[in-house]
């Protein structure tokens, strides 16, 4: 009997936000570190996680294995989004709108990780409303886990793809 060996994916790891939180106690300041991070393949697949802890690298590792738990395959159409769509979570709101071919990612700082990771290559957005990383993130997360192809509409309405465009 043949041994299978599970070969884990290969996901790039990106950290976008670190903070440094402290705790009062009598004897002085206790600090910790919380890290926001993302990963993906380049392809579609991509999570977030938040690790916690009172070094910095053992944080970063925490969130790598809480990114790697929720992963979520996103629909995409060539190198950008199917639709334009609108994320929210919390205050957070994120505006995805599909671009040309060349137009680069256009993106704020933790919008531009998560679809940098993803593997999508041009798209414009804006982050409306909250700045919160975490929420940013988080949004952005809503409304490509919303993205759904011309045939998964199709399938889904019992049609064919020509049918629906008309």
């Amino acid at each position: 009997m043949a041994k299978v060996e599970k070969k884990e994916q290969e996901y790039e790891e990106r950290v976008v936000a670190l903070n440094r939180v402290s705790k009062t106690v009598k004897g002085g300041r206790i600090f910790k570190f919380s890290a926001l991070v993302v990963v993906g393949d380049g392809n579609g697949t991509i999570g977030f996680g938040l690790g916690k802890s009172g070094e910095v690298p053992d944080a970063i590792r925490k969130g790598i294995e809480a990114a790697k738990k929720n992963l979520i395959k996103v629909s995409l159409k060539g190198t950008t989004i199917p639709h334009e769509i609108i994320g929210k979570y919390g205050a957070g709101e994120v505006l995805l709108k599909p671009a040309a071919e060349g137009t680069g990612v256009i993106a704020g700082g933790p919008v531009r990780a998560v679809l940098e990771t993803a593997g999508i290559k041009d798209i414009r957005t804006k982050a409306l409303r909250s700045n919160n990383p975490c929420n940013v993130v988080r949004a952005t997360f809503d409304g490509l886990s919303k993205l759904r192809t011309l045939d998964e509409v199709a399938a889904v309405r019992g049609k064919s793809a020509k049918e629906i465009i008309g």
